[in-house]
């Protein structure tokens, strides 16, 4: 018995449409020798006869008409795989060298490299963590190709900067705390709370304690690694910011306050050097998307 064979069932396809062998075969560039063949076996492979043949052309029987419909669902799974096949041949390897500052690393980064990946699993993200300063400097020399930066810092030339965030920023207390159940603060509330800071320095690009206020904040304790803030955080031993993008990060023993303040934002942008690599782009593309993710689940975390 023969089996069903894909030149067949487009054969018995086409037989079923156009009512015509001779059709057939001038569509699909065969001869009629050819298109009778594979008609022949696939009525032996169907064990019954598909056609009834007429002075004008040909009509299907039942059987023709039940293997021509799943001849129709097998032909088009096997173009939706040559399509997949095509789209896998035109990725190609693509290493992206992508700096980010801690709170980037915490979420949105991991985020955006996934979303790359899933679209060329080829993609291969080399990250490198560190301050914005840094991070710019590296990318001017060229040891990087995109950079996540946060704060106020000037664009030097060769430089493009797409907005990411307007990111709020957040003090972060333990689930006891009697600001915990707050949905916001005022400023003057947090005067006397111990805060973890990333560094004792004023105005130093590592988040900590609020140094917009008259007075300056009581330091418990420093600490660079957010891990470590957190972890202080939740066994009560203080209070720190939090950036908007890493609260999904946090953990549940901890809870996030929101301060009432125009200044308690933060701007996240991408920075790189004019590019059209197809790589850089599809990471770039992959920051926007996570951008909106996070911000979307971070509403609906707030409200719960």
């Amino acid at each position: 018995m023969s089996d069903f064979t894909v030149p067949g069932l487009l054969v018995v396809r086409e037989a079923v449409r156009t009512g015509s062998f001779s059709a057939v075969a001038e569509r699909l560039g065969y001869t009629q020798s050819a298109i009778s063949r594979q008609v022949s076996l696939m009525e032996q492979a169907a064990g019954r006869q598909l056609f009834e043949r007429h002075a004008r052309g040909v009509r299907p029987t039942d059987a023709g008409l039940t293997v021509a419909r799943h001849a129709e669902t097998v032909l088009e799974a096997l173009e939706k795989m040559q399509g997949e096949l095509r789209d896998l041949s035109s990725q190609v390897p693509a290493r992206v060298r992508l700096g980010a500052f801690s709170t980037a690393t915490a979420a949105l980064v991991p985020r955006a490299i996934a979303i790359a990946q899933q679209h060329n699993p080829l993609l291969v993200a080399q990250l490198r963590e560190g301050t914005s300063p840094q991070l710019l400097t590296a990318l001017l020399r060229r040891r990087i190709d995109l950079a996540v930066l946060s704060g106020e810092f000037d664009v030097p030339d060769g430089v493009e900067v797409t907005a990411l965030v307007h990111d709020a920023l957040y003090v972060a207390v333990h689930r006891g705390h009697r600001l915990a159940r707050h949905a916001s603060t005022p400023i003057s509330a947090l005067r006397d709370e111990p805060w973890i800071v990333g560094s004792e320095e004023r105005h130093t690009p590592l988040l900590g304690a609020w140094h917009s206020a008259a007075w300056q904040p009581v330091v418990a304790h420093v600490a660079r690694d957010w891990v470590t803030k957190w972890g202080l955080v939740a066994a009560g031993l203080g209070v720190t910011l939090v950036p908007g993008l890493a609260i999904s990060a946090l953990p549940a023993t901890v809870s996030v306050v929101g301060i009432d303040d125009p200044a308690a934002t933060r701007r996240t942008v991408l920075a790189h050097c004019p590019s059209e690599d197809a790589g850089l782009r599809l990471v770039r593309e992959a920051l926007l998307d996570a951008s909106a993710q996070l911000n979307v689940e971070l509403r609906e975390r707030l409200k719960s």
